[in-house]
Formats: structure tokens, sequence, C-alpha cells
């Protein structure tokens, strides 16, 4: 499998070279978005990247080019590589609104990425980069073979280190108890298991909206390009990175929580755009695409199986009992009482228990079948 190990660089005068080779990537980057739309539009034609590739290699040898060459060239077949897969499924998804690339801020361009050269690894938490050497923070050793090496600042100014390394495949050091749950989300409650467990919406933006408002207020009242500017904008990205942190730990320990617990876990797909259109910047507060993800990496460690049912399953308006579908219920209706059978349902619950059940019939688990259901206006 694939793993990710990150380590922050410490803060140093020596960083700003790589700032400046991130900042020439940009550069390369608009360059090469700029002779995609040329090429196209000339021609109809989506531009072979290995052509680039020696384009930018003649045009590194002008003068007027010639910051180009801070960057690896190995960094610079990875720009190339992303640009062409970028323009590969805009020609194939272009119908379901994918949009291609396009030009990037040098402060909004993050990243650059070298893949088997370019880079050691040293003795005493050090690492050379080109012809300098920089220390890092290594809370841990880094297991099997690196494949890339992803050099990436945040909107602090801090530098990481991500290397992407293939580990061997480990057998799950926990005992197997076929324990199964089925879990739907929710706006104010978080999730809700079908054993009934319910865990509130954490809602961290909304709890540090104060502080941001307060910090955006002081980078507006600032002069631009001044020094005190720049200050509170540093500040006001601090305020963001709190938040996404305190979401993320969130995130890692239920996961890891859900995961420790059950074998089996079965969720409904979710769209995220709709229900960001619906509800806007709570859903983006949730994190719920952010939160599938760490699942499905937990899984993967402790050998739990992860099922994910058809978003048009009507796992809210079923009864989970007589399996009669009522399509006038409201959202606004929490609890309701079906009438086929007289069982009294908690929303939350009751869709969490159907999704249960569908995803068991999914997999084959035990002597669970498809439930047969009777429609209801």
């Amino acid at each position: 499998m694939r793993k990710t190990f990150a380590f922050k660089l410490y803060n140093s005068k020596k960083n700003k070279w790589l700032h400046k080779q991130i900042d020439a990537a940009a550069s390369i980057y608009n360059y090469c978005i700029a002779m995609h739309k040329c090429y196209f539009k000339l021609w109809g034609k989506h531009l072979n990247k290995f052509q680039l590739q020696k384009h930018i290699t003649k045009l590194k040898k002008r003068s007027r080019y010639t910051h180009w060459n801070l960057v690896p060239s190995q960094a610079i077949q990875d720009i190339t590589d992303r640009i062409a897969r970028s323009y590969q499924l805009f020609f194939k998804y272009s119908r379901k609104g994918t949009r291609p690339p396009t030009f990037k801020k040098y402060k909004k361009y993050k990243s650059i990425t070298l893949k088997q050269a370019g880079y050691k690894l040293l003795d005493d938490n050090k690492i050379m980069i080109g012809k300098k050497t920089y220390s890092l923070f290594k809370s841990r050793d880094i297991e099997g073979a690196i494949k890339t090496l992803t050099i990436k600042r945040d909107a602090l100014g801090d530098v990481y280190l991500f290397f992407s390394c293939d580990v061997k495949d480990s057998e799950p050091n926990r005992i197997m108890t076929g324990k199964s749950a089925g879990f739907d989300f929710g706006l104010k409650i978080f999730l809700t298991s079908s054993d009934g467990t319910k865990i509130d919406a954490p809602l961290f933006f909304k709890k540090g909206s104060g502080a941001i408002k307060k910090a955006s207020r002081l980078v507006s009242s600032k002069k631009k390009g001044s020094n005190n500017r720049s200050k509170a904008r540093v500040h006001l990205a601090r305020c963001h990175k709190k938040i996404a942190n305190q979401r993320k730990d969130y995130h890692v320990k239920l996961a890891q929580k859900i995961t420790q617990e059950h074998d089996y876990l079965f969720f409904e797909d979710l769209t995220i755009k709709g229900m960001q259109r619906i509800w806007g910047r709570k859903i983006s507060d949730l994190g719920f695409s952010a939160f599938m993800e760490m699942v499905g990496y937990y899984c993967q460690l402790t050998g739990a199986q992860m099922q994910v049912i058809d978003k048009f399953f009507p796992s809210s308006k079923m009864c989970h009992v007589c399996k009669k579908i009522y399509e006038a219920l409201s959202l606004n209706e929490r609890s309701w009482q079906c009438q086929g059978c007289n069982s009294l349902h908690d929303r939350d619950i009751n869709a969490a228990m159907n999704i249960a059940i569908v995803g068991a019939s999914t997999i084959g688990l035990g002597n669970v079948r498809p439930p047969s259901v009777a429609i209801s206006a």
C-alpha cells in the first residue's frame, strides 16, 4: 500500500531557496498553460507533454528564463504530467462540468514534486535538496521505499516535506469481532450509528468565525503592500490553519474509534456539491468527504471493510421494520410513526438501520437479504 510521511522543516533563512523554486515552478506552470491554450487554438489538438518538456529545456538556456534552472528536471516533468492529466480529464468529462486547468497566482502555487533524484536523506534529521542541507522535525522513521518527495508550503510560509512510500501490507493486529453498523450523516448530528449512538457536529469554523472576522477586518484596514498588512495576513492564515487542524484531529480520532469497534462499516453516498448549494458553508465545515477518506485509510490498517450504498436509496423515508416508503416525508419531521406497522422512528436512527441492512445485503453478510419495499404516497 502507499503511505505518506509528513515532516516540517525548521524555519531557516535557507528556506527562501525552496520558496524561490516553487515560485519558478509556478512560472513554468503558467507558461505551459499558455502554450496549451495557444496550441489548441491554432490546431485544435492536445499538446504532447514530451514536446513541451523539450521546449522548456531549450528555453532554460536563454537569459530570460535562467531562473527556471532553480527547478529540478524531475519537478518540471511532474508539472507537465499534472497538466496533461488535467486536460485528459477535461476532454473526457467536459460534459459533466469538468473545467480545464487555468493560470495560478504565485501565492496560490504551493508545491513541487521530486521523484527519485534531487534529494538525499542524511543523518541527524537532515536532508539535502539540491546543494543545500535542511533540518526537519523527523518525529518517526520513514517506512518502505520512497517513491516521491513533495515540497509544499502553506499560507504561513512554513515548508513541509511529504514522502510517498510503498509499504508492505501488514496483518491487522486486533481480534475481528464481526460487528457491523450503518452510519447516517447529518447537519446537527454529525454521525448517527444504527445502534443508536449519536455524535454531535463540532462545527469548528462556526466556533472560530469570530476570530476570523476580527482578523479579516485587520487585514482590510492595513495599507496594501505594507509590512503590517503582511503580518495581519499571516495572523488570518494562522486562524484558518487552527480550524483546519482541529477538524482533521476530530476526523482522525473518530475514524480510529469506529474502525476499531466495527469490522463492517456502511455509509450512504452523498452529493456534496448539491448539499453545498442548499446549506452552504456548513457542509464544508463538517468535511464529510475528508472524513470518508480517513475512514477508508484506517479500514486498511485495521482490516475493517467499508461499503458505500447508492445515494438514491430512500434510507430516511423507509421504515426499517416493514419496508414501507413515505415519499411525502419532509426533512423537518425528525420523528415519525409508520402507518403500516405502527413503529415509532427517530429519523436518523431509522436511516442508519436501513443503511446497515442494505450494506450487509450488498456484501452478503450473514442471512440478510435486500428489502422488498412498499411505496406509500
